[in-house]
């Protein structure tokens, strides 16, 4: 498998961040902020300085919280206030996020921070950017948020960190926040008022775990189209239903991307050509609609890109800080709606994608639909072959099919029901991410099975794509010639569906995919 390029660095000014440099962040790349983002940091920091002098009542900043908010604060207790709001609503639970997706959320926050409507210190910012770079990573328990006035909870845990409380991991362990800052020569950091609500209020955190199921879907597209087309050259599927005046006949842009991605993979067959008189008239709907099913993929997956690009690079925060004319206007910019709801149907999409793959392994694996041995198993009886791999499909599809529940249909409302209508965000992401996750799965074992019905029919080679394609999987992966642990195979096909070198072998041999 290609091992990945040293990560560049990836510059923070609150307006450009990518999907993609979200997750070069994610995965170890250094953060350096913008000079402009600094300037405006500066300024939204004097605004809320000069309301604070000014005797002003602000939200959040002499305010108590929520249903509070109609509780005013003595000065001398302001940044106690801001404490207070961190280690109150620092009240998450369950399995921690993974370092990766905290990194993402740290990046994120540090993003909408630099667009200069939150208010806190330039050196707060700085110190954030500083422990990610040292690479102390709070401990975010994933459950807590119902993605109200943002993702409060776990967003508070990666603030306490910041303060010196809490639990981080860093080198390898799990250790106290305070220590952790200590070896890296890092102080906690002093909140001042406005400073604690500015850490918190925001939508990073259904967005981190929504931008990096994205990504991963956005390759699992691709991935179905090539694995795809090793099932229907092993299945000796008909080509004419990829015939480019079907699809330009109804133009949906995924699925003329799909439809041309399959032909290029297919072209030069000499399958198609040993079946070219077989008198078949039709294939089922899991071969010749996989242009129009991976195609409404596609097109979903845009749609969420395009929301979670605007989310990226968006202020979530409330009050909102207004540097030009120094105001401060609490608003609703940190419900999670907009993303809730494309998380929907990212898992929607996804979900799709493992259950057309589920039923391509059944016709590769199922005698009575095809002219291959029981199982794919040589010596079928002595030997269960992918059996068992088929059952694991089936059950990540039928989970998928539970959790693809839209979350955002659902509201509880919480803080003595000022917060009266929530997103559930947080958990559409999460779910998101699972179902990714597990057609993720489904397809690797569409390519294990795909690559064994392959080897069946060899010498017959198929599609040049689909070869290519073939030939970097027994790289990785031997033939099945008598039943073995399957797991370490599943494990390793996991790893190459999302692997860039699986594709570039491809595109080396048939060109170009979208």
């Amino acid at each position: 498998m290609r091992k990945r390029s040293p990560l560049s660095p990836v510059v923070i000014d609150g307006q450009t961040l990518t999907p993609e440099a979200v997750e070069r962040v994610a995965e170890g790349a250094r953060c350096a902020l913008a000079p402009a983002a600094k300037r405006r940091v500066v300024l939204s920091r004097r605004a809320v300085e000069r309301a604070v002098s000014g005797g002003r009542v602000v939200y959040g900043v002499n305010t108590g919280f929520g249903h509070l908010a109609n509780v005013t604060i003595p000065k001398d207790k302001l940044a106690e206030l801001q404490v207070n709001l961190i280690r109150s609503h620092s009240a998450g639970t369950g399995t921690p996020f993974s370092e990766r997706v905290v990194r993402a959320i740290l990046a994120l926050r540090a993003n909408c921070l630099a667009r200069g409507h939150s208010g806190l210190k330039l050196e707060t910012l700085e110190r954030m950017l500083a422990m990610l770079a040292a690479g102390i990573v709070p401990v975010v328990p994933e459950k807590g948020s119902v993605g109200a006035s943002g993702d409060l909870a776990p967003l508070a845990h990666v603030a306490l960190a910041l303060i010196g409380e809490g639990d981080v991991f860093y080198r390898g362990a799990r250790m106290p926040a305070r220590r952790a800052l200590a070896r890296a020569k890092l102080a906690p950091v002093t909140l001042a008022p406005k400073e604690g609500i500015a850490l918190i209020n925001g939508t990073q955190v259904m967005t981190a775990v929504g931008t990096l199921a994205l990504l991963a879907a956005e390759r699992l597209a691709v991935a179905a189209d090539i694995v795809g087309s090793m099932t229907l050259e092993a299945l000796k599927g008909s080509h004419r239903a990829l015939d480019k005046r079907i699809h330009d006949a109804r133009p949906q842009r995924g699925q003329r991307v799909s439809a041309a991605n399959l032909r290029r993979l297919l072209a030069d067959s000499a399958i198609e050509e040993s079946h070219a008189d077989c008198g078949r008239v039709q294939d089922a709907y899991s071969l010749r609609c996989m242009p129009q099913v991976h195609g409404a993929a596609r097109d979903t997956f845009a749609f969420v890109r395009d929301v979670l690009t605007i989310e990226i690079n968006a202020s979530t925060d409330n009050p909102m800080v207004f540097a030009d004319g120094g105001d401060l206007v609490s608003g609703g910019n940190f419900h999670g709606q907009p993303v809730a709801v494309a998380m929907d149907h990212l898992a929607v999409a996804a979900c799709s994608l493992a259950g057309i793959s589920e039923r391509r392994i059944e016709r590769l694996l199922n005698p009575m639909l095809s002219d291959l041995p029981p199982f794919l198993a040589k010596n079928a009886g002595l030997n269960s072959g992918f059996m068992m791999a088929h059952v694991t499909a089936a059950a990540c599809v039928s989970e998928n099919k539970v959790l693809a529940h839209p979350a955002s249909v659902d509201t509880v409302p919480t803080s003595a029901g000022k917060e009266d209508h929530v997103s559930m965000g947080v958990h559409a992401a999460r779910k998101a991410a699972e179902i990714v996750d597990n057609t993720r799965t489904v397809l690797a074992i569409e390519l294990l099975a795909a690559a064994q019905a392959l080897d069946i029919l060899s010498p017959l080679t198929a599609g040049k794509g689909a070869a290519a394609a073939h030939r970097y999987v027994r790289r990785h992966v031997r033939t099945m010639s008598r039943d073995r642990i399957l797991a370490p195979d599943i494990e390793t096909a996991r790893a190459l569906v999302l692997d860039p070198g699986l594709r570039e072998a491809v595109e080396a041999a048939a060109g170009a995919l979208r």
